[in-house]
């Protein structure tokens, strides 16, 4: 498979609660691990199992060798990761607090100069992949060319939807399979919602043949030609959230070119839940990514 899309560098505190506007807090343990969507989701892809190639761009910077030496180390073909000498690599400010929630502060860098031509430079990437997994962390413009390669070679175009900005109708109608969370779907729907199965057709009116939503702690559900399938997630002490919903995209990547029926379909999302369960269990990005033994185990426990 092949992932399009951001690698940043996090900078994460933990601090008691989420700051009130205005406010300081004095925070506690602080760390720097590596991060950004699309850098997470290849990771989780790659512990997953499958074998995963990345485009995207870095700075020239310190940051930059640290991250594509993370990439390496995880055998991830990183021919289509370019070195940017005019931004540096992406950044997120991160605050988690101590029930786990966080928020998340982005500034994009080099993130912000793909560009459809670095996809053109990497077309034989996606043409080899069987999925190639997106989100909106890079230019919408990238992320359209990526998706036009995918189609026009026959391949699964996965789109996850974070963070949420207006999608055009032309992507939508290359989009196999969207991603989203509550706030993603509703915001992509154009409607603020707790319907969730309303939200799932409206999203899926647009193009899409599987609309995925994930539910937090509740699991996720998915609509798929018509049909309604709700998975649970796993009950797990939650450490910090920070790329549980990574965990998940990735999982459900690596698996999702041998899925055929409905029943492959509900343990393909039984496999994600558990990573983005995992994941949660875990402080940091890339560093709290579960491997497929660990999904395996936990899933056994499940039973």
């Amino acid at each position: 498979m092949c992932v399009v899309g951001s690698i940043n560098t996090d900078l994460a505190v933990r601090v008691p609660r989420p700051p009130a506007p205005g406010e300081t807090l004095l925070g506690q343990d602080f760390s720097v691990s590596p991060g950004g969507k699309g850098a997470n989701q290849a990771v989780a892809a790659a512990r997953a199992g499958a074998r995963v190639s990345m485009i995207g761009r870095t700075g020239d910077d310190a940051h930059g060798v640290s991250m594509r030496a993370v990439l390496r180390a995880e055998a991830i073909d990183c021919s289509g990761v370019t070195a940017t000498p005019a931004a540096p690599t992406g950044v997120a400010f991160i605050t988690v607090a101590a029930s786990g929630e966080n928020t998340i502060v982005v500034s994009p860098g080099a993130n912000a100069t793909l560009a459809p031509e670095d996809i053109d430079a990497s077309a034989a990437l996606v043409r080899a992949a069987a999925v190639t997994l997106m989100q909106l962390e890079v230019p919408i413009d990238a992320v359209r060319a990526a998706a036009r390669r995918a189609r026009a070679a026959g391949r699964c175009v996965m789109l996850n939807a974070a963070p949420a900005v207006r999608l055009p109708d032309d992507l939508f109608a290359l989009i196999h399979v969207l991603i989203v969370n509550q706030t993603e779907g509703a915001a992509l729907a154009g409607r603020a919602s707790r319907d969730e199965e309303r939200v799932l057709r409206r999203l899926a009116d647009r193009g899409p043949s599987c609309v995925v939503m994930t539910l937090g702690a509740r699991g996720a559900v998915a609509r798929i030609e018509g049909s309604l399938l709700r998975v649970p997630s796993p009950r797990v002490r939650v450490v910090d959230s920070v790329a549980a919903g990574d965990a998940f995209c990735g999982t459900l990547a690596a698996d999702w070119p041998a899925v055929r029926t409905t029943d492959a379909v509900r343990a393909a999302l039984r496999r994600a839940c558990a990573a983005g369960a995992l994941a949660a269990t875990r402080a940091g990005a890339i560093p709290s990514l579960p491997r497929r033994d660990e999904v395996d185990r936990l899933l056994a426990m499940e039973r």
